[in-house]
């Protein structure tokens, strides 16, 4: 957050300015779909309600089957549970650490009824391929792209390719608004049954007829005039994020015990710097918070999470690489004389 952020909601406040959602809420979903080319676009309370609603306004609930890769952040499976249908999970594609197309096309069942494709820090497959893929079988296309805002395939937004698509606002992300997510779809009668069942299945705020089972997962002008300031930096943060994610990978793409995920930074603006440790990941975590560098440790996979005991089958390449990632120091604002800092000490643990 930056002055521009503060005087907006100072002079929001002062000028007497809804707190519920209102006129800001709508600017900011319009610089969003002025931004990823998107005919429609609904602000949410979260990412996972985005999620669910998505779901929900596709028809799909009990009875019926998603797949979704069981490398992810949890909420997109939690989504689907949610949601009332049940979660397939899908190993992973260790080139993008994506859903592995192939494995996901065995797991489709009669009661199979989308794909959840997430494009995990900014990356993805040939969306092509997981379109023709859908059409195939006659799924639905979820897209959760929470991690993708400012990232491309063939020069199209990721998360406009499929029937709705999902970004996250969390205060992680490339933007944020404490908390927030987004659907869009090019879809007008979805985009109908988004904007009421964000609003508890009513057509009209304040009036109390209900069309279909719904629930408040509202924004609030607050959140829209702090996104309205982020989304004029964002172009700025993809271009960041790629020159930092470029200064790692010419500094440690030489250290043996380190892999980086192929990225095609064209069209990717990494959300962090992942990185696959191969060996010592927790002896070099511990080195790196001794010298005041924070890390973090991928996602465990989410078959191994006690909500997802009851999954049976093998998943080994998600298992690798829950055990073997690290996202470093990421921010658009580090230096790059802090980004070579954070390189120098990584290659002096593995030197030693």
């Amino acid at each position: 957050m930056g002055f521009e952020e503060k005087q907006a909601v100072i002079d929001y406040l002062d000028g007497g300015g809804w707190l519920t959602e209102f006129k800001k809420t709508r600017e900011f979903e319009q610089k969003i779909s002025e931004f990823i080319k998107s005919n429609y676009v609904s602000v949410v309370n979260n990412g996972t309600s985005s999620l669910v609603i998505a779901l929900m306004a596709l028809d799909i609930g009990i009875g019926d089957e998603v797949i979704v890769p069981d490398f992810t952040m949890i909420a997109s499976s939690n989504a689907i549970v949610l949601a009332g249908a049940k979660p397939v999970l899908v190993d992973i594609d260790p080139t993008n650490l994506c859903l592995d197309l192939e494995k996901a096309e065995e797991a489709i069942t009669p009661k199979t009824k989308a794909i959840m494709y997430v494009s995990i820090n900014g990356r993805s497959h040939d969306m092509n391929n997981v379109l023709a893929l859908a059409k195939k079988y006659n799924l639905f296309v979820i897209e959760d792209a929470a991690q993708a805002l400012g990232s491309t395939f063939s020069g199209k937004s990721l998360g406009t390719f499929g029937d709705i698509g999902s970004i996250s606002f969390s205060a992680p992300k490339i933007i944020t608004t404490g908390q927030g997510g987004a659907l869009f779809t090019d879809n007008s009668d979805l985009f109908r049954k988004i904007a009421l069942i964000r609003d508890f299945g009513r057509p009209k705020s304040g009036v109390d007829y209900h069309e279909v089972i719904g629930f408040n997962a509202k924004f609030t002008d607050l959140q829209a005039v702090i996104g309205i300031e982020q989304m004029k930096k964002l172009p700025w943060r993809v271009q960041r994020k790629k020159e930092i994610y470029k200064i790692y990978f010419d500094c440690l793409s030489d250290v043996g015990s380190l892999i980086f995920i192929n990225t095609n930074l064209k069209e990717t603006s990494p959300w962090f710097i992942d990185v696959l440790v191969e060996t010592k990941r927790a002896e070099l975590i511990s080195f790196l918070n001794e010298r005041g560098i924070g890390s973090r440790v991928f996602y465990p996979s989410i078959h191994t999470q006690p909500p997802y005991s009851w999954v049976k089958g093998d998943f080994p390449k998600s298992d690798a690489v829950s055990q073997q990632g690290l996202w470093l120091p990421s921010s658009s604002f580090l230096s790059d004389d802090t980004v070579l800092f954070i390189c120098n000490v990584i290659k002096d643990f593995f030197k030693n």
